[in-house]
């Protein structure tokens, strides 16, 4: 028996696979559950259809963040901290930090999505490369320049 997934089943397939089940298991579980449609003519295109409808969607996004990441990329942040001796910051300049700086200048991003170097707060003066991941697929390179005030 053939049928379209309509969700993800686990040791079977994903939401919109065209599978071939015994009668029973489809019959009996698929079908009845709602994990399934049969892979009628009219069923095949409709999926067909919806999966194109995604794809575009999923690539609309893609170009949006890709877009995001060029003006990321493009600016700037200076971040002033106060300095002890040596250079050494007084606390540190967190993602949190940064967050605040890019909301300042207009832009939305998540402090999740930011990856600091080294993965850990920033303690000392210079400039840093942080990376900001917008997108599975996509991601830019945000300067930063750590201060004194």
């Amino acid at each position: 028996m053939q049928l379209i997934l309509r969700e993800n089943v686990e040791n079977l397939g994903k939401s919109g696979d065209l599978v071939t089940v015994r009668d029973g298991y489809g019959r009996n579980y698929l079908l009845p559950q709602g994990l399934a449609a049969l892979a009628t003519a009219k069923n095949v295109a409709r999926i067909e259809h919806d999966k194109k409808q995604i794809l575009a969607r999923a690539e609309k996004v893609t170009q949006e963040a890709s877009r995001r990441a060029e003006a990321i990329s493009a600016l700037t942040l200076t971040i002033a901290a106060a300095v002890g001796e040596e250079g050494k910051l007084f606390g540190s300049v967190t993602a949190k930090d940064v967050e605040s700086a890019l909301r300042e200048q207009g832009v939305d991003v998540s402090r999740k999505a930011l990856t600091l170097p080294e993965g850990e707060p920033i303690r000392a003066l210079g400039v840093y490369t942080i990376d900001v991941k917008l997108h599975a697929e996509v991601s830019a390179k945000l300067k930063v320049w750590v201060v004194a005030k």
